[in-house]
């Protein structure tokens, strides 16, 4: 860093303040002369006659049907703000789900307000506009267009989203002035939230919060098609892990992580989750992410990782495959029992059935499984009464997936959980058998093995469609493949 390195940015409510210097900078400051000089000599960069994003019409049809929920209040879903890594840098910025959602837009500080009339709400996207050259800050602030980047101007934000678009500035203020019944969606800005304290309730906010995340519980054709992206690029990325597995041997679990990595930010916006790559005894780690250990030949590697695309739809998806490319005997039994649960699961996913029943579906032939095998007393029923076969089986056998990884996750228990399943849902199924390296009431040889199986669902009118079927499942299949991969 340079210039960029001696001053402090101004936040969206200094910007007519002077932008102050960082106190250890090189330069002592700004001559008249360079001020008055940096201000022209530009060229007109306004983009013209834009088209409007893809999904226009799918986030239309969504502010209308929260308008439509309620009418009369005045609704204001923020995108968030920037928030530090460390000292003067940022984490990368991800826009709220539920502003997303309603928008398109993916920008940090951005607010949409749907404001209430007598035929329903007039929706506003408020925006910092174009970084000013007057005052400086497009040169001089960290966040001015010179350090990271053009932003879209308010008139082209208008054709972008089918939004009016005003500046962000001055929302603040405005809030804090206007009367009458408001909402927000809470835990993204500060300032924002502030701004309506005293026109606002936790439990009318919540409201608000758990409706949004309903309405995500169906998926349109937009939503389908970007699930389907992130899954298509997934399967590659998991592809690219078969390729490399020689040298996360030489190295550690993080090639497998960095490798897949790319393939993310080559096709999408991000992983849509901190990518599992769980060699050995690590797969028995349910959320392992630290990624550093050792990968062997005659290990299994628990990969559970997913694309995120550009419009924020993540896949997720694991497959537990042999290092060497061969499953050892008991690893082929264990994984056959884990494929026999997920076809089990997977074919109790159909409209009409209720949500759980997939879990219920899998966990039964799991529980017949460690029954068979003696490592736990049966009949299965008393089995799954107590909940016994969980010691081994630990999580759900899945959950909603969107825009969230766990999609949905504010929605009424008795809409998700205790809901019925309909054409357009996408879930997960994804049973596992995970047998602890310490685990003592489970013979020697099965400790420190950990299969999981995941594959992304989506409810069809005449039952399901596995949207991640390109990549392999069965042992034998997974082995062929995996030898075709690395040919």
């Amino acid at each position: 860093m340079t210039v960029a390195e001696e001053l402090t940015p101004a936040t969206p409510d200094e910007s007519e303040e002077p932008i102050k210097q960082r106190k250890n900078g090189l330069y002592p400051g700004v001559s008249d002369e360079l001020a008055e000089n940096m201000k022209s000599g530009w060229a007109d960069t306004e983009l013209r006659d834009l088209e409007p994003i893809a999904q226009a019409a799918q986030t239309a049809a969504r502010r209308a049907a929260l308008s439509a929920r309620f009418p009369g209040e005045r609704l204001v879903i923020p995108a968030g703000n920037l928030k530090t890594r460390s000292n003067d840098t940022e984490y990368a910025f991800r826009a709220s789900v539920e502003y997303a959602y309603l928008t398109g837009n993916q920008t940090e500080d951005g607010v949409l307000v749907l404001e209430p009339t007598s035929e329903g709400h007039e929706a506003t996207i408020y925006l910092l506009p174009r970084s000013d050259r007057e005052n400086g800050e497009f040169w001089l602030d960290g966040q001015g267009e010179l350090w990271v980047g053009r932003r879209h101007s308010l008139t082209e934000a208008e054709q972008l989203y089918g939004i009016p678009a005003s500046d962000v500035r001055e929302l603040a203020g405005a809030l804090r002035e206007a009367t009458g019944p408001a909402r927000v969606v809470r835990g993204y800005d500060a300032g924002i939230e502030a701004a309506l304290t005293d026109k606002v309730t936790a439990e009318r906010d919540e409201e608000l919060r758990v409706f949004l995340s309903e309405a995500r519980l169906v998926k349109d054709d937009f939503e389908v098609g970007e699930l389907q992206k992130a899954v298509d690029s997934t399967v590659r990325g998991f592809e690219d892990v078969v390729k490399v597995l020689d040298k996360a041997r030489a190295t550690s679990e993080r090639y497998i992580e960095g490798t897949f990595f790319l393939r993310a930010r080559v096709e999408g916006n991000d992983v849509g989750y901190g990518t599992i790559a769980a060699a050995g005894p690590h797969a028995c780690t349910l959320h392992w992410v630290r990624n550093d250990g050792p990968v062997r030949s005659g290990d299994l590697l628990l990969l559970d990782a997913g694309v995120e695309t550009h419009t924020y739809y993540t896949a997720d998806v694991t497959r537990t495959l042999p290092v060497n490319g061969r499953f050892s005997e008991l690893q082929r039994k264990i994984y056959d029992a884990v494929y026999e649960a997920q076809e089990a699961g997977i074919a109790a996913v159909k409209p009409g059935a209720k949500y759980r029943d997939f879990h219920d579906a899998a966990q039964r032939v799991l529980a017949e499984k460690l029954v068979e095998w003696g490592l736990v007393e049966g009949p299965v029923e008393r089995v799954l009464e107590l909940g016994l076969q969980r010691r081994w089986t630990l999580h759900g056998t899945g959950h909603m997936l969107g825009m969230d990884v766990h999609d949905c996750a504010a929605a009424r228990t008795e809409t998700y959980v205790d809901g019925v399943l309909e054409p357009g849902m996408c879930l997960t199924v994804e049973p596992g058998l995970y047998f602890q390296a310490d685990d003592l009431t489970v013979p020697e040889e099965y400790r420190g093995i950990g299969v999981r199986i995941e594959d992304d669902i989506l409810v069809t009118e005449g039952g399901n469609r596995n949207l991640s079927a390109a990549l392999p499942r069965r042992s034998d299949e997974v082995e062929a493949w995996m030898d075709a991969v690395k040919r």
